[in-house]
């Protein structure tokens, strides 16, 4: 894969069939999938971080691929996120989630609307990553407002970068509070 070695993939994959007592109409399925990395930049100042973005719609394309296809039907929520190891900072795993990469999960997911949710930070090996979800094709969505948390074991290595999408194929169970509803956004612009 280009100039960057993985080490590893991780994919967890969650589904929900009931929440308070209640069964559901249809499970809720999450699935994340992380990339293990070396961090080129890790332990020194680098200004010129954009070949970790020039690669990332490669490495955006194969994680939302392996995303897609471990959830099984069609993503409808979508989200973003990384962890850079200690011996980086954040801006490194910032690097490789910019818009070249969320686009290339846009593309896997059948084209999204919506900006991509994301989070990022620096940790230690095994520090969990929250990653937000939403609506891909409209942010306003509330049902889709969600999270999903990576354990990502061993990683990311204090020279290493965590880089992971996730995806699910519905709203929260039992979602009650109104607002947006997903069949009210097919046709619009997503970005409103």
């Amino acid at each position: 894969m280009g100039e960057f070695t993985i080490r590893r993939f991780v994919t967890q994959v969650t589904e929900d069939r009931s929440c308070e007592g209640v069964p559901a109409d249809r499970p809720l399925r999450k699935v994340v999938v992380g990339a293990i990395l070396d961090n080129p930049f890790a332990g020194r100042y680098v200004e010129d971080l954009s070949p970790a973005v020039d690669w990332s719609p490669e490495l955006g394309a194969l994680l939302a691929g392996l995303a897609v296809r471990a959830l099984g039907e069609p993503a409808l929520s979508y989200g973003k996120g990384g962890i850079a190891g200690t011996g980086g900072v954040q801006e490194h795993v910032v690097a490789f989630i910019t818009t070249p990469f969320g686009d290339a999960l846009r593309k896997a997911v059948g084209g999204g609307a919506a900006w991509v949710s994301s989070a990022t930070c620096v940790g230690a090996a095994g520090t969990p990553l929250t990653i937000p979800l939403a609506h891909k094709d409209a942010l306003y969505v509330r049902d889709h407002y969600d999270a999903v948390t990576l354990f990502p074991a061993d990683a990311p290595l204090p020279g290493e970068v965590l880089v992971a999408v996730a995806v699910a194929n519905r709203g929260r169970l039992n979602a009650r509070l109104g607002g947006l509803a997903a069949a009210d956004v097919a046709g619009r612009d997503g970005l409103t």
